[in-house]
């Protein structure tokens, strides 16, 4: 871990402190990824161009039951039944048995059916954001000893065993399996998470083109890329996102927050 970086993230003057740990009342630990150069599935000249990653700071965890709670107590507009249909629909923490209980869920399993607007007002309260795409890639390509690890066909088949796995339970608790080489959990085999530019990540650039073609280009960039039998895990994903509207929410859909690094610090 680049040690410089990882000095302007715990040492700027954020609300929410670097720390360790899982358990309730932790405070958020966002760790530095230095960026670089990377082979995104989604490259910008849509061929082979490498793309650019900046530095960013990641959360090290998905967001928790007990840390949304948390968080719709203090901002009781996010709660259930007061939030606008314009930003969360009929499934807004629907599996919750009251405004702010979520029992019988695990307090430290990650929280789902959460927009994706609720998502972001939540890292806003952290003085963050939602990740990028590239971000979310760049970090999810890391096993637990490389920074890229997607060449590496048995971590490939751990991951696309969970896709295998029947969806009939809710997801477990956070932190269960070993941290990746950034120290960050759950990238992989918990649940799925928003990001901040999903609706923008197959729409054309001429505006006026209706839903039905930015379906058509998924598909078809899909079916080119899947011949890299490496990407399948990491379309999964695309595919849902590109199915979501803003105000929705999934089952097994939740999020985890970022801070941007520049020279002078941490911003969201």
């Amino acid at each position: 871990m680049d040690a410089r970086l990882k000095s302007i993230v715990c040492g700027a003057a954020v609300a929410v402190a670097c720390s360790s740990g899982f358990g309730p009342g932790r405070a958020a630990q966002y760790l530095p990824l230095a960026g670089g150069s990377f082979r995104s599935v989604l490259p910008p000249d849509r061929q082979t161009a490498l793309s650019q990653v900046a530095p960013f700071a990641m959360r090290s965890t998905p967001v928790s039951n007990t840390e949304y709670r948390n968080f719709i107590v203090a901002h009781p507009n996010w709660q259930r039944g007061a939030a606008t249909a314009l930003f969360v629909g009929a499934d807004y923490l629907s599996q919750w048995t009251g405004v702010r209980e979520f029992v019988p869920l695990d307090a430290a399993a990650p929280v789902t059916q959460v927009s994706w607007f609720a998502a972001q007002a939540f890292c806003e309260s952290e003085q963050a954001r939602l990740p990028r795409w590239i971000e979310w890639e760049f970090a999810a390509a890391a096993d637990t000893q490389r920074a890229d690890a997607r060449t590496d066909p048995l971590w490939l088949a751990q991951i696309l065993s969970w896709y295998a796995t029947p969806a009939n339970t809710q997801p477990s608790a956070i932190g269960q399996h070993p941290a990746n080489f950034y120290g960050l959990h759950d990238l992989h085999g918990l649940m799925w998470e928003w990001v901040e530019d999903f609706n923008g990540l197959f729409v054309s650039a001429d505006s006026r083109e209706q839903g039905s073609q930015k379906q058509l280009e998924f598909c078809g960039g899909a079916a080119l890329t899947l011949s890299d039998r490496q990407n399948y895990a990491v379309l999964m994903r695309l595919a849902l996102l590109a199915a979501m509207d803003a105000n929705q929410a999934g089952r097994y859909l939740g999020f985890r927050c970022v801070r941007t690094i520049s020279q002078s610090g941490v911003t969201p």
